[in-house]
């Protein structure tokens, strides 16, 4: 077949497998660790392809969260609209924000078979290194979620001062990163617990519930 008539490969094929290889790779490697000869070797095309269709590694990098976060965030604050339109005032339980907020994220860290649990390890690493423009790309992405999310903590527990409700997302956030992140990493603990993933949900649901909740330290300066 000559070169005028080999059928031409899908440009969109193209872009999918380059964001595939990149997010397995980031989530292997971090950012910086990563080689751009080697993800162009696991996506099967060449350093142009990449440049053309992402411009650098830096927008490579953006535009993996973006194809993500836009459907996490969008689940999220459906599930905050649909919450809200239930109840009585707009009011939600501590329990019931958890869920909407934290519920979609360990739905897609589940999710093997379409890379969500790729993308949730990718995640978890990027919030332990990330480097500035990461940080700021993500503080914009985050943005109107957490606006929502906080404002609602706020009404569910008019009792915890508002800083303290933002460290405490701030530390749950965490916890649920490295939860979906590192569960491999029970076995540095004990070699004898249940590591089923279906009891991750429920286990991990009742540690946030306890902390959101958790009385406040006299010492920091709130009794």
């Amino acid at each position: 077949m000559s070169a005028s008539t080999r059928p031409e490969r899908d440009p969109q094929d193209t872009v999918s497998r380059i964001l595939d290889a990149a997010e397995v790779l980031f989530a292997e490697h971090g950012f910086e660790g990563t080689a751009m000869r080697a993800l162009t070797a696991r996506a099967g095309v060449n350093l142009a392809a990449v440049n053309y269709h992402f411009g650098s590694k830096e927008g490579l990098f953006q535009r993996i969260f973006q194809r993500r976060l836009a459907e996490l965030n969008r689940q999220r604050v459906q599930a905050l609209d649909e919450a809200e339109a239930r109840s009585a005032g707009g009011v939600l339980k501590a329990s019931e924000l958890m869920d909407c907020f934290f519920g979609p994220a360990l739905d897609m860290a589940a999710d093997t078979e379409h890379g969500g649990h790729t993308f949730m390890r990718l995640l978890g690493r990027t919030y332990t290194e990330p480097a500035e423009f990461i940080r700021k790309f993500m503080a914009e992405e985050y943005a109107e979620v957490m606006d929502r999310y906080i404002a609602a903590l706020y009404r569910a527990l008019p009792e915890v001062p508002r800083e303290e409700i933002v460290w405490r997302l701030h530390f749950m956030m965490g916890a649920v990163s490295y939860a979906i992140s590192g569960i491999d990493a029970l076995a540095l603990i004990s070699t004898r617990v249940n590591d089923d993933p279906a009891l991750l949900k429920p286990r991990l649901t009742s540690f946030l519930l306890g902390g959101l909740r958790a009385p406040l330290p006299p010492e920091a300066g709130f009794a």
